[in-house]
């Protein structure tokens, strides 16, 4: 390899590290840029609506009132615990049952909603606003009691459906239903048994109090998230406050109509609450900010309906509240027909990679039974696919070996002419059909997968405590192996992950890590060039304390990667006649290097 190709690697290679660097500590260095997300204070609300003009409906209004207690509801299903206060039948307890705190025995489920009062009010509402003839309490509201007519325990097969009437002869049905996942559905109805023309509109609000505990990971979104019309937008929760103040809401918002499809909500990292209404019909989508209160509201607002004398309407509005896993939002958008529903997952810039890395991760997954292995079965298929490109890659450098008795020669005709040795080098190059770039297209190819696989990782909930072998019990966080306590034969705690103590005593993954990284440079010999020697052979170090931090997955991914790349170089080499002397390399590698000579 000629020092041209060394530096066109070098600079590749370093390139590749400045990215890395800023992907990870630009947010840390300058927030400015990376606006990250403060913790607000709490402040309750009862999601009750003022009466709207009919021909402009506007949407709920804050208050600080905490609701009184009344009867609630409960639900229970493979995977959803809590209940339903009977008061604006409101969701305000939702646990989700297969998940927990933390990997420790014994650690709490997820909790998911919670009522005004403990700890960050998150809930979701649903109700008729008043048109004209009608005022806010000849409708159900944030304040309505309902009753139950019929069902007991709501669970999947098991609807219960409530009611309440007004004294102007309307009857309101409310029928709830849930499925073995986390997808609820709620019918509403009036009937107008009376004798003037009832105008009225209903809808559904999520709203959660002050911002959540966030995980202010940089590549994973939180907050709003919507489907209008086949667009995709997300919000930041600290985008709120700087929308526009809309004139018939009153506070800041954005208010969008929708013709065709859609949804909207509140998306954590590994969590969501969405409301999806009827697909294929008319509806307007509302993200809004009660600054007083620190409330964030999503809200789906149905036409205004006329419900004349003896006639009866109906409306049904969809409600996802759980947990991000790919197979059950996969279904909802392809069986139960929710367009683009596979997007309220964050797969990034790279999502044409990212969603088909999740893919076969998911399907390796699901045949070995351990994601860990899934991982390493991923990077054999990955590097599979580049195989062919790898191998020219590979069979280039080692013709380019080939040629360094002749380019040493041109070197000495040149002598200080490096113009002519350029284009001597060129001239040989075109002779030997020799690509001297060839050799940076896998590093080219290694970095969309790197930060794809990265995506993946930190993203999808799949990944989210699930075991390797040993000491690894979470492919999602970082080795909690560490040198400071010799890798647990001492007795005292690894240092916490993130912290200056973790970066510097690190574990066995990123050590591994390192020593994989350094085989693979001791295929080839060191570079002539003193400077390029040292950054060369310091770059193994720089990978295994910068990737220290990482999760585990992306270590492991890593290490197999070098691996297999680390064979498959070595079987090239030796296939065109060239034995690596590794020992040499490494023999070579402890001697003083030559001092830079200066001009």
């Amino acid at each position: 390899m000629d020092d041209q190709n060394k530096n066109l690697i070098l600079a590749t290679v370093l390139s590749f590290l400045v990215i890395l660097g800023w992907f990870v500590a630009g947010p840390m260095l300058f927030p400015q840029w990376f606006p990250a997300e403060t913790q607000a204070t709490d402040a309750p609300l009862t999601a009750a609506p003022d009466a709207p003009a009919a021909t402009a409906p506007a949407g709920s209004v804050a208050s600080t009132e905490p609701l009184p207690e009344a009867p609630r509801l409960t639900i229970d299903t493979p995977k959803l615990a809590g209940s339903i206060s009977m008061l604006g039948g409101r969701f305000d307890d939702l646990s989700l049952k297969t998940y927990h705190e933390t990997i420790e025995p014994g650690s709490p489920t997820v909790k998911l909603l919670s009522p005004v009062g403990q700890g960050t009010p998150y809930y979701a509402v649903f109700g008729w606003a008043p048109g004209v003839g009608l005022s806010a309490d000849d409708v159900p509201g944030a304040k309505t009691e309902w009753q139950i007519t019929s069902g007991g325990t709501l669970s999947p097969g098991k609807p219960v459906t409530l009611h309440w009437e007004n004294a102007k002869g309307l009857k309101f049905l409310r029928t709830i239903a849930v499925d073995d996942d986390y997808m609820f559905t709620v019918t509403d109805s009036v009937e107008n048994s009376g004798t003037v023309a009832a105008n009225l509109y209903s809808y559904g609000i999520v709203a959660r109090h002050g911002l959540p505990k966030l995980q202010n990971i940089y590549v994973v979104h939180e907050g709003l998230v919507r489907r209008t019309d086949g667009s995709l937008e997300e919000l930041k929760y600290s985008k709120f406050a700087s929308l526009a103040v809309n004139d018939n809401e009153g506070y800041p918002a954005e208010v969008t109509a929708a013709s065709t499809d859609g949804w909207i909500g509140f998306t954590d990292h590994y969590w969501m609450t969405t409301l999806i209404p009827e697909q294929g019909k008319p509806y307007t989508a509302v993200a809004k900010f009660v600054p007083g209160s620190d409330i964030y509201q999503a809200e789906v607002r149905q036409p205004l309906m006329t419900v004349a004398p003896g006639a009866k309407v109906e409306t049904s509005t969809r409600m996802f509240a759980g947990a991000k896993e790919w197979e059950a939002i996969r279904d909802y958008q392809d069986k139960a027909g929710i367009p683009g529903f596979i997007d309220s997952i964050d797969w990034g810039w790279f999502f044409f990679l990212t969603k088909p890395i999740f893919f076969v991760l998911h399907w390796l997954h699901g045949l070995i039974g351990n994601m860990g292995l899934a991982i390493i079965g991923l990077t054999f298929i990955l590097k599979l696919l580049v195989l062919p490109l790898a191998y020219k890659s590979y069979v280039s450098m080692a013709r380019m070996k080939e040629l360094q008795p002749e380019m040493e020669v041109l070197k000495e005709r040149a002598g200080d002419d490096k113009q002519k040795l350029q284009k001597d080098m060129m001239a040989l190059y075109k002779e030997r059909k020799v690509n001297p770039a060839a050799g940076c297209l896998p590093i080219f190819i290694q970095i969309p997968i790197f930060f794809s696989l990265y995506k993946v990782i930190f993203v999808t909930i799949e990944l989210r405590q699930s075991p390797f072998f040993g000491w690894i019990r979470d492919l999602s966080a970082p080795d909690s192996s560490s040198i400071f306590n010799l890798f647990g034969l001492l007795p005292w705690s690894a240092p916490e992950p993130h912290t200056l103590l973790a970066t510097i005593f690190i574990g066995v993954l990123p050590i591994l890590l390192g020593i994989t990284m350094w085989l693979q440079q001791k295929l080839n010999p060191a570079p002539a060039d003193p400077i390029q020697q040292q950054l060369f052979a310091w770059m193994p170090f720089v990978f295994m304390f910068m990737l220290g931090g990482f999760a585990s997955g992306l270590v492991i991914y890593w290490i197999t990667n070098n691996t297999i790349t680390f064979t498959q170089q070595y079987l090239i080499m030796r296939s065109h006649g060239h034995k690596p002397d590794i020992f040499g390399n490494i023999k070579s590698g402890f001697k003083k290097p030559a001092a830079v000579v200066k001009k």
